[in-house]
């Protein structure tokens, strides 16, 4: 029975002329675009420097400026009142100034997260010149004196692109959005197309047909999760450190609980509108507050307790262990077992909320 009702819903995807399209192009468009995109990394800030000490050792400050990636230099300035107006007017975001042997930094802080930022970066590039001796220790090198001075040791990701950071989040968004809208809108189409009726007096049990409804969505997390690992692996080389059969098992616990989600609103839900908007509300909601773009530790208390029932934490949290650090099951276990408890919790709810008489 449960056989021909999964037939039915792969014949309806393949009739459908949009969806078979959707399931490839969206992948591939979020999978090439969006790690280009989605970057906190700030470049190309306007800086302009006013230079009252016109030293050596200011003119080397000022070409070391110039010569960084991060940083478009906007010129010189005689007065800091000048160099000001070019902030007021959007045309620098940071003023340098220069007295004295002192130097002074001041960033818009319109946009909080360029301006401090930015400053920071620039703080690494002016600090040398205000350190006593000349000089500072970087990252991952010894220090000038041989010994074994302070410094930042990488163990995972060491070239700090985050490129690598943002791909497995990537794919939780690509499973909360296919595995999420497309089921939502399954049971509601159904009941505007009035074919929900022919089912209603079969005698198919609402296990059989929740999960007949639940079982393609599973094949499309794993076919989207491959076409995932393909991508990354000829876009960017990159490749998951980790089993992959730990991350296909997150895929199939995230996208269970999306599924069941979506057939949950469907099941409630009397229009394709109510149920688009619905959705909307959770995935945005589930997705702000998981830790994707953000540490939930920066959260304020009562937000950071809704983690604690929301599967694309656990999930983030997971697939980032074992895509990046390449970590073990036991590494997971207790991602694992909450993304199972929720999912599961979810399923029930899902065939407890379909109404066969409906």
């Amino acid at each position: 029975m449960i056989s021909h009702l999964i037939r039915k819903e792969f014949l309806q995807m393949r009739r459908n002329a949009f969806m078979p399209k959707i399931i490839f192009i969206f992948p591939i468009m979020v999978m090439c675009v969006m790690p280009w995109v989605m970057n906190q990394e700030v470049k190309n800030i306007h800086v302009v420097i006013v230079d009252h000490d016109h030293t050596t050792a200011s003119q080397q400050l000022v070409h070391r400026i110039e010569a960084s990636h991060c940083f478009i230099s906007e010129g010189q300035r005689q007065t800091y009142a000048e160099a000001l107006h070019d902030i007021e007017q959007s045309q620098a975001d940071i003023i340098l100034e220069i007295k004295d042997g002192a130097v002074l930094i001041a960033a818009n802080a319109v946009n909080g997260t360029k301006g401090s930022i930015g400053s920071s970066y620039l703080s690494q590039i002016v600090a040398p010149f205000l350190s006593p001796l000349g000089e500072t220790v970087r990252p991952n090198e010894s220090s000038p004196q041989g010994g074994t001075g302070g410094g930042l040791l990488f163990l995972y990701n060491k070239g700090q692109d985050y490129k690598l950071f943002m791909i497995p989040a990537l794919m939780g968004i690509l499973l909360m959005m296919l595995c999420g809208f497309l089921p939502a809108l399954n049971i509601v189409g159904e009941k505007e197309s009035g074919t929900i009726e022919q089912i209603n007096v079969t005698p198919v049990s609402k296990w059989a047909f929740i999960l007949a409804k639940l079982i393609p969505y599973w094949l499309i997390a794993l076919l989207v999760m491959t076409l995932c690992f393909v991508l990354s692996w000829a876009v960017y080389g990159i490749t998951c450190q980790g089993p992959l059969l730990l991350v296909y098992l997150l895929a199939i616990l995230l996208a269970l609980f999306f599924s069941s989600l979506g057939l949950i609103i469907s099941n409630y839900s009397e229009t394709m509108q109510q149920a688009m908007l619905v959705m909307w509300f959770f995935v945005v909601c589930l997705m702000l507050l998981s830790g994707l773009f953000t540490p939930t530790r920066s959260m304020p208390w009562w937000a950071y307790l809704t983690t604690y029932i929301n599967p694309m934490h656990y999930f983030i949290d997971a697939i980032r262990t074992v895509f990046i650090r390449g970590g073990d099951f036991s590494s997971i276990a207790h991602q694992v077992a909450a993304l199972a408890g929720i999912s599961l919790v979810m399923g029930s709810w899902a065939v407890v909320s379909y109404r066969k008489n409906s």
